[in-house]
């Protein structure tokens, strides 16, 4: 089966462990608003990606498990810390822990299942990728705990069956997939450009803002994109306690899943269980329009605050 790869990708800025403060994007989606109501414990969310070091200061405690897909570190399966830096920073932005020190991510007590499909190069087998989405959708916790979302920020020009019907097993099991739209936009919102498995509609497929709330020059654009999230020089973490900025709707998409996370913890305080359609109908609840083609920034660039309204 064909071979998957990140885009090229640079740090824009890297910056030492002597940070405080909630990034910007989290700030903008509003997160801080809602974790008086909950900061998204219980939940599990699987981030498929390089993997992710559980020795930074920001995320010890909070991976539950994971699983190594590629061939790293002799193919162990149990072998899953980031030697890339792009599963680690996705990470960052979902659960950092609010502590005060270094960042904090939008749903700050969640936990994470890691499943490192992609290796040093950010390269990995469409094959991983496959068997990572039905892995993480059959996990099942020490104490019973299952994914509830799948962050993907990761997309290929491959329209491959098998991944789609992947992404189909996972959303039929109610796991809400969260998926990048892909960084090879033109600027024009009359084309269509298609990265999968973002590009399928079963997904939530996410593009990326500036901090102006101006779309990102590179976000895809295509007539299937679900919401918008900020995207450019995001502060998260990366290995080795350390901290950088990077641009791309790989960023974009942890802010969404983190988003989910939250409002599928508000909303089940009552003891209901929500199906996968129904958490995507909130989602689309907490978006606020941005004036952009649909092509562009789907419902709107998602906004946590009527949240608190809404429980």
């Amino acid at each position: 089966m064909k071979v998957f790869k990140l885009p090229p990708l640079t740090i824009e800025q890297e910056i030492d462990s002597k940070i405080s403060e909630i990034p910007y994007g989290v700030g903008m989606i509003n997160a801080p608003k809602v974790w008086n109501q909950s900061k998204g414990k219980g939940i599990v969310v699987a981030v498929l990606d390089t993997g992710c070091d559980p020795k930074h200061p920001d995320l010890k405690g909070r991976i539950i498990g994971g699983r190594n897909f590629t061939s790293d570190y002799r193919g162990k399966k149990n072998k899953f810390t980031d030697n890339h830096y792009h599963g680690t920073h996705v990470a960052g932005t979902i659960c950092a822990k609010h502590n005060n020190k270094g960042v904090v991510g939008v749903a700050p007590k969640v936990k994470l299942l890691i499943g490192k499909v992609l290796d040093r190069n950010g390269s990995g087998s469409y094959k991983g990728i496959i068997d990572g989405i039905r892995w993480a959708t059959d996990w099942r916790g020490p104490h019973d705990e299952q994914v509830r979302v799948i962050s993907m920020s990761l997309g290929g020009p491959e329209d491959v069956p098998e991944l789609h019907e992947a992404i189909k097993y996972a959303v039929n099991k109610g796991v809400s997939v969260v998926v990048a739209a892909g960084n090879s936009g033109d600027g024009n919102t009359n084309t269509n450009e298609y990265a999968y498995p973002g590009a399928y509609e079963e997904v939530i497929e996410v593009g990326a803002v500036d901090q102006l709330k101006n779309l990102a020059w590179f976000s895809n654009t295509n007539d299937l994109i679900d919401v918008v999230a900020p995207g450019v020089n995001i502060l998260s973490t990366i290995p080795n306690r350390r901290y950088a900025r990077l641009s791309g709707t790989s960023m974009a998409t942890p802010h969404v899943a983190g988003a989910v996370a939250l409002i599928i913890a508000i909303h089940e305080k009552n003891g209901k269980r929500l199906t996968e359609p129904e958490i995507y109908h909130l989602l689309t609840q907490y978006t606020t329009d941005l004036n952009l083609d649909t092509r562009a920034a789907g419902h709107g660039l998602v906004n946590l605050t009527p949240a608190s309204n809404k429980c």
